[in-house]
C-alpha cells in the first residue's frame, strides 16, 4: 500500500488498522475528560452536601474536609476570622487519622498583620496559590509564618494550594489543601476546582453566621419580652425560658407573675400557636392584655380567662392559645396558702411537696382560648402545703414525637420528686436540663414555692 501526501507534503496512510488506532486514542482522551468532569462534579456535590448538612460552622467544615481527603488532598485545613479579626484554625483533617486529631493543630493562630505566611496573603484576597516548596521564614519574628512552616513540615506537605474564602466582598478565612506524595502532586489544573470549592465554603460559612446572628437577635428579642418577677414577699418565684433548637428561636411561649393590690400573687403560663416573630409579638400583646384585665378587678381565674378570650376573639380572630391563670394567696399568716386556678387547654400544673410527693392539679379545665368565646370557664382551688412547689410549664417540656404524652408526664413527676428539696433555681435548671434538652419546641416554665412555717420573705429569681 502506498502513502499519499496532502498539500503540505505530509504522507497520509489509509487502512483500517490506522483508523482504529486514531479513533481509539480519541475515544480514550474523551473518556478521560468525561471521567475527570464526573469526578469533579461528584466532589462538588459531596462538598455541597457536607456543608448543607448542618448550620453549625465547625461541624460542617469538618464534614467537608472528610469529603476532600483523600480524594483531592492528603490533608486539608480551614481557618476562619472570628468577630475580633483573629484567625482561628477550625479544622485539620489528614488521611491518616493517627497523624493529627481534633484540637491538635487547631485553635487560635498568631496575628496575621505583617506576616509573610501564605494564609496571611490569602486573607488579602490573593489566590488560590499553588505552593511547590516551603522555604524557612525570612523573618524569625514572624510567628504565623513559623507556625505554618511547622504544620507543612510535620504533615509532610509536598505541594499545597491555599485559597481565600470570599463571600459578599469579604474574606472570611482560608482553605488549605495539601498532597504529601510526589506521584499525585497538586498542579495548576487544580486551582480552578479549589477556587470553586472555596467559594462554596465561604457562602456556607457566611449563611451559617447570618443564621446564628438572626437566632441570637431573635432570642434576645424573646427574652426582652419576658417580665421581671416579684422579688418581695413570702413566696419564692423562679422561671426559665428555652428557645427551640430548630426554629428562629422565638415563639409564643410566655410566663408572668405579679402581685395584685390585695397581696395575692398572679401566676401565668401561656402558649400562642406558632414559632415565629408574629407569634412572639402576639404573645407580648396578649400578656399585657391579660395583665390589664387581671389588675382591673379582682375576679376568679375562670372569669379572667373568659374576659381574655372575649378580647382576644375581637383582636386576633382565628388565633388559638392555651393559658393558665392562677392566684396564690392566704387569708392570714396562720392560714395555709391556696392556689386558685383556671386552665384553658394547657397542661395541668404539677404540685410537689417538700417530701417529694407529686400530683397534677386537674381541676378548672376548659377549652383553649380563641375557639369559642362563650364557653364556660370553671376554676378550682387547692391547698398548698408549707415548703411545697407548684410548677407551671408549656407543652414543649413534656411532649416528644417519639414517645407517648403520658410517658413524658411520668418523667416530669420523677424529676420533680427527686428535686423537691433543692433550691428553687436548681429545681428549675435541672427540670429544664432533664426534660427539655435538645427539644424541638420552645419551653417556658414558672415555679412558686411556699415558705416553710415561720419563714421570712424569699427572693424571686428570673
Amino acid at each position: 500500500m502506498c502513502a499519499k501526501q496532502d498539500d503540505a507534503g505530509a504522507p497520509h496512510h489509509h487502512g483500517p488498522g490506522t483508523e482504529r488506532d486514531t479513533d481509539g486514542s480519541d475515544r480514550f482522551e474523551v473518556d478521560q475528560e468525561v471521567q475527570h468532569a464526573l469526578d469533579r462534579l461528584t466532589l462538588l456535590i459531596n462538598a455541597a452536601e457536607a456543608l448543607s448538612s448542618t448550620l453549625e460552622v465547625d461541624q460542617g467544615l469538618r464534614r467537608l474536609c472528610r469529603t476532600l481527603v483523600p480524594g483531592l488532598a492528603d490533608w486539608c485545613a480551614v481557618d476562619l476570622l472570628d468577630d475580633h479579626g483573629r484567625l482561628r484554625r477550625i479544622v485539620v483533617e489528614h488521611r491518616d487519622a493517627d497523624v493529627t486529631a481534633p484540637g491538635l493543630d487547631e485553635g487560635l493562630l498568631p496575628p496575621t498583620e505583617g506576616s509573610a505566611a501564605s494564609v496571611a496573603r490569602a486573607l488579602l484576597g490573593v489566590g488560590p496559590v499553588l505552593l511547590t516548596d516551603f522555604p524557612p521564614p525570612k523573618d524569625e519574628d514572624d510567628p504565623l509564618c513559623l507556625r505554618e512552616k511547622q504544620l507543612f513540615e510535620r504533615l509532610e506537605a509536598d505541594t499545597a494550594v491555599v485559597a481565600p474564602l470570599r463571600a459578599r466582598r469579604q474574606v472570611l478565612g482560608v482553605l488549605t489543601l495539601a498532597r504529601t506524595r510526589r506521584e499525585v502532586r497538586l498542579t495548576e489544573d487544580t486551582l480552578s476546582l479549589v477556587e470553586d470549592l472555596a467559594h462554596r465554603v465561604a457562602l456556607a460559612v457566611d449563611n451559617a453566621r447570618l443564621h446564628a446572628e438572626a437566632q441570637h437577635t431573635a432570642e434576645r428579642l424573646q427574652r426582652s419580652l419576658l417580665p421581671e418577677l416579684p422579688t418581695d414577699g413570702p413566696l419564692e418565684v423562679a422561671a426559665r425560658y428555652q428557645p427551640a433548637s430548630t426554629t428562629a428561636r422565638v415563639g409564643g411561649d410566655w410566663y408572668d407573675a405579679f402581685v395584685l393590690p390585695d397581696g395575692a400573687m398572679a401566676l401565668i403560663i401561656g402558649d400562642i400557636a406558632g414559632h415565629d416573630l408574629r407569634a412572639a409579638v402576639m404573645m407580648s400583646q396578649t400578656r399585657n392584655m391579660l395583665r390589664g384585665i387581671a389588675c382591673d378587678r379582682k375576679e376568679p381565674p375562670g372569669k379572667i380567662l373568659a374576659r381574655l378570650d372575649a378580647a382576644h376573639h375581637i383582636l386576633y380572630p382565628h388565633q388559638t392559645l392555651t393559658c393558665i391563670y392562677a392566684l396564690v394567696e392566704r387569708l392570714s399568716a396562720d392560714e395555709p396558702w391556696l392556689l386558685h386556678y383556671a386552665v384553658a387547654g394547657h397542661p395541668a400544673p404539677l404540685l410537689v411537696t417538700h417530701d417529694g410527693e407529686t400530683r397534677f392539679l386537674t381541676g378548672g379545665r376548659s377549652l383553649m382560648l380563641g375557639v369559642e368565646p362563650e364557653v364556660h370557664r370553671p376554676a378550682a382551688t387547692d391547698m398548698l402545703p408549707p415548703n411545697s412547689t407548684v410548677l407551671l410549664y408549656t407543652d414543649g417540656l413534656v411532649e416528644r414525637r417519639e414517645e407517648d404524652l403520658d410517658r413524658g408526664l411520668a418523667r416530669l413527676r420523677q424529676h420533680a420528686a427527686a428535686l423537691a428539696r433543692e433550691p428553687l433555681t436548681t429545681f428549675c435548671d435541672e427540670i429544664l436540663e432533664g426534660m427539655a434538652g435538645g427539644g424541638s419546641d420552645d419551653v417556658a416554665l414558672i415555679t412558686v414555692r411556699t415558705a416553710p412555717p415561720h419563714a421570712g420573705p424569699a427572693v424571686a429569681t428570673p
